[in-house]
């Protein structure tokens, strides 16, 4: 939207990250009424249909007040990469400006912006017998002593990995027995960035005491929606244990409470822990790779709502109501 001048009205694209709970969905609706955008999904866990109450993704009636893409949409059988991810996002913006409406990317995936925003290399993909055998090595030798292999090919992908992180670990380790090169040397390679035009980048920055209240009451909200029974029908699909949607928060715990491992409220303490180690974890990436966007406190959405608000009119970027 345009006005006489050739002024834009409205961003091109609005971009809110933040870490889990603190309020996205509330804000990324608010501002979809607002400027009259749909939101695309930026959370690599809620991509998976058969996750909905653990992942905390839009219910029926949120879906239907604002429409939303990216949601549910893959098996959780299939190892969804960034890249894949990437590709989806760009044909669900360019669908979503092809309407008139706004494009409005949530999520607390910051791996996915990075790529949306500053590029994303195109290496070579990772055959699936190295891929199989990489994991299987991981998974037998455990997540510490492959982070020790990880420093030795790719000293700089390590510090970035939490030594229990077997998942990018694995990553590193099979990226270089596939190409011969280390990860970080592909992300040295020069890309275009992939979004263009004016872009309103956001991020929820809670304090830390509000968010992980809000972590624990979430969880106990998600056993009481029917998280358990999620996970019971997560284990009928029979999915490897090594695919992502089996590590999604809370269900690695509940599958040990189902197993006897363990009580179920030890399983739900744990994953309350788990949770807020995660939600330390984005933060630290939040304020280490996005300096130049514009942090937002979560703790009153109403008040911040304002503020956001007035930023848009104040620079142009929409009407006043």
């Amino acid at each position: 939207m345009t006005e006489a001048g050739g002024k834009s009205l409205t961003p091109d694209v609005v971009l809110i990250a933040g870490p889990t709970a603190s309020g996205k969905s509330a804000l990324g609706a608010a501002l979809a009424a607002r400027l009259g955008g749909e939101i695309v999904n930026a959370d690599s866990m809620q991509v998976y249909r058969e996750l909905r109450v653990l992942t905390a993704r839009p219910n029926d009636d949120e879906e239907r007040l604002v429409p939303h893409h990216l949601y549910g949409h893959v098996s959780g059988g299939t190892l969804y990469s960034t890249g894949q991810w990437l590709e989806d996002c760009l044909g669900a913006i360019a669908d979503v400006r092809s309407r008139g409406r706004v494009p409005i990317i949530l999520g607390g995936t910051g791996l996915y912006f990075q790529a949306l925003t500053e590029g994303f290399v195109d290496m070579p993909p990772i055959p699936d017998d190295v891929r199989r055998v990489v994991r299987a090595e991981v998974a037998d030798m455990g997540p510490q002593a492959a982070h020790v292999q990880l420093r030795q090919v790719d000293p700089r992908w390590a510090a970035q990995v939490n030594a229990n992180d077997p998942q990018r670990i694995a990553r590193g380790l099979e990226v270089f027995r596939a190409t011969g090169r280390a990860l970080t040397d592909w992300h040295d390679d020069p890309v275009e960035p992939p979004l263009c035009g004016s872009a309103l980048r956001l991020v929820l920055a809670p304090e830390r005491d509000w968010l992980y209240e809000r972590i624990n009451r979430r969880f106990d909200l998600m056993l009481e929606a029917g998280g358990l029974r999620e996970v019971e029908t997560l284990l009928s699909c029979g999915f490897p244990d090594h695919l992502p949607v089996m590590k999604s928060l809370g269900a690695p715990e509940l599958r040990s409470y189902l197993a006897g491992d363990m009580k179920l409220d030890e399983a739900r303490l744990l994953a309350q822990t788990k949770s807020r180690q995660y939600a330390k974890r984005q933060m630290t990436w939040f304020r280490r790779r996005m300096i130049a966007w514009n942090m937002v406190s979560a703790q009153d959405l109403e008040s911040q709502l304002i503020k956001i608000f007035s930023f848009i009119d104040d620079f142009g970027l929409t009407h006043r109501p």
